[in-house]
């Protein structure tokens, strides 16, 4: 079985722009912050829950060139629309996996 990358699509309120937001994936090492990826500026670290207070839900359909370009880069995507505690947990776990690493 391979691995899937959870996902989450949101729209700026300001700009309608969409970002992608990884919730069981670290940006940082003690995963307070989640991977995400925007067409301009790409890859960075989020606060989750702040980008949520300042997007609004996004469609599948208005993210498709942003899911494409994820799967070009070797994404496996599994979208979904709400993130529960054990997304995060996972994100937190994984941080604390690659600091034993180190």
């Amino acid at each position: 079985m391979s691995q899937t990358d959870v996902v989450v699509f949101r729209r700026w309120r300001d700009t309608g722009g969409v970002i992608a937001l990884f919730p069981e994936l670290p940006s940082d090492l003690n995963g307070d912050c989640c991977d995400a990826y925007e067409h301009v500026g790409q890859h960075g670290g989020a606060d989750y829950h702040g980008v949520i207070q300042q997007t609004t839900p996004c469609s599948l359909d208005d993210a498709t060139a942003l899911a494409q370009e994820l799967r070009t880069i070797g994404y496996k995507l599994r979208p979904i629309k709400r993130v529960g505690r054990v997304h995060h947990e996972a994100r937190r776990q994984l941080a604390a996996d690659l600091r034993s690493t180190m």
